[in-house]
């Protein structure tokens, strides 16, 4: 199935000048979804990952199916003051501006395989925050997996020590 044809381009969000990459024409399409969700799987089938440290909101959305079919656990990293527990913060750039995110400061024990994951790979930033607040947890980190890269943005190249999977790219 050619996963692309369920991705709509929104122009000039959040800001002019982005092509927003919209997923929610694939998330409604229950055979698009389980394509994505089954494909990420299989990029992964040989890895052994105790838990995915997923981004809000959009990484949610495929860790919680991938942790399911993988039998991992699922650790959330969010916004700040939205995890109710003591948790470490890690501020970061965007290619529109900056954010912070937070992870649970017992959210997995040391040593973890921990797969990271995220909708989508545009500069790197996001990933580059959850892999600073995975490693403060002292994870093995066993690869950094994305729906979408936009190639373009050359964010994986900031990645290049961790394997990097990429279903659909741009």
């Amino acid at each position: 199935m050619d996963l692309k044809k369920y991705i709509r381009n929104i122009p000039d969000f959040p800001k002019k000048g982005i092509l927003f990459k919209d997923i929610t024409t694939l998330l409604n399409n229950k055979k698009a979804f389980k394509s994505a969700i089954d494909n990420l799987a299989k990029l992964l089938k040989n890895k052994k990952i105790d838990y995915i440290v997923a981004a809000e909101s959009r990484g949610f959305l495929f860790a919680g199916a991938l942790c399911y079919k993988l039998g991992c656990g699922l650790v959330p990293v969010r916004k700040p003051g939205k995890l109710p527990y003591k948790t470490y913060q890690h501020t970061y750039s965007l290619e529109y501006g900056c954010d912070s995110l937070e992870i649970h400061q017992d959210a997995f024990p040391e040593n973890s395989k921990v797969l990271i994951l995220d909708d989508l790979l545009a500069t790197g930033g996001t990933a580059l925050a959850l892999i600073a607040l995975a490693k403060k947890l002292k994870a093995d980190i066993v690869g950094v997996t994305f729906l979408i890269e936009l190639t373009g943005l050359n964010g994986k190249d900031k990645l290049r020590n961790y394997p990097v999977y990429s279903l659909i790219k741009f």
